[in-house]
């Protein structure tokens, strides 16, 4: 990953989590942190740039989505089913590459059993 790619997804991962510390309600906050950490360690060993963009993305779009949903004074105005629907969609995009990532090694597994 090119250093302005590394700095760019380490910005996006700050700022997800700075806004998943604004959620007032305490189960809804770590539930977020912890999901946001776990999705971009696993993406961490990524190498396409095509991916890494799409993921970045996403991710954008997600954050985009919790700002607006933010009153103008920090308080939340997102219903828990609504919470849960930004976070899901913030870090379903990392199983949807690991499974592809997977997929992509077992020909090479399979060659190499026989």
């Amino acid at each position: 990953m090119a250093a302005s790619s590394r700095a760019q997804v380490l910005r996006l991962y700050r700022a997800l989590l700075r806004e998943s510390q604004r959620f007032t309600a305490y189960g809804y906050r770590t539930y977020a942190i912890r999901r946001i950490r776990d999705a971009f360690r696993e993406n961490k060993h990524l190498k396409d740039s095509e991916e890494i963009q799409t993921l970045v993305n996403k991710a954008r779009t997600n954050l985009e989505i919790i700002h607006r949903q933010r009153r103008p004074h920090g308080t939340g105005i997102m219903e828990p089913a609504q919470i849960t629907v930004a976070i899901m969609r913030a870090v379903n995009s990392a199983r949807i590459i690991l499974e592809y990532m997977q997929n992509q090694n077992l020909p090479k597994q399979n060659q190499a059993g026989r």
